[in-house]
């Protein structure tokens, strides 16, 4: 139906359409050609995903630099989450679960903070010191900086290149 539309048109105006016809398709396929395939729209940082995958060395070494200028309360919770961590670090451990359950993870970090605060006391009477009780407002500044620090290794955890449950 259409090619017929087309012909007629075509004579009807002695030859001038197809020199404009002509004219369009040149135009189309220099278009064309500007178009870019579906797989090269997504933003590429570096030179190409494989330099990604190369990078991921690099920014590791980037946050195990940063971690170190953690201030020193810090680096110690860091240190002893670590720890605790790696004994949670197996095959179909909660931690690689596709959704972690929260309850789980609230009562790893409670029980990180009682480690926390039991080597706190052991500390002071190592030292021969009298244990102080530290005011609530310190345990629970403490608590939520344990459990930011948690998640974070945890995200590091499954997204080593071993484990890799997301590919970034």
């Amino acid at each position: 139906m259409r090619r017929s539309r087309y012909l007629s048109y075509k004579v009807k105006t002695n030859g001038n359409a197809y020199i404009n016809d002509k004219k369009r398709k040149k135009q189309n396929m220099e278009m064309n050609r500007h178009i870019l395939p579906f797989y090269m729209t997504y933003p590429i940082t570096g030179n190409g995903l494989l330099n990604d995958y190369q990078n991921e060395d690099t920014v590791m070494r980037d946050l195990e630099y940063l971690q170190q200028m953690y201030p020193e309360e810090a680096k110690r919770c860091q240190k002893r989450i670590c720890q605790i961590l790696d004994k949670l670090d197996y095959e179909g451990s909660m931690i690689y679960d596709e959704y972690p359950d929260k309850c789980q993870l609230y009562q790893l970090r409670d029980n990180i903070l009682s480690i926390l605060k039991r080597e706190a006391q052991e500390e002071a009477l190592e030292k021969g010191e009298e244990y102080k009780p530290v005011l609530p407002e310190k345990w629970e500044w403490l608590s939520d900086m344990i459990q930011i620090l948690m998640f974070y290794e945890i995200y590091k955890r499954r997204h080593a290149e071993k484990r890799s449950y997301f590919k970034f």
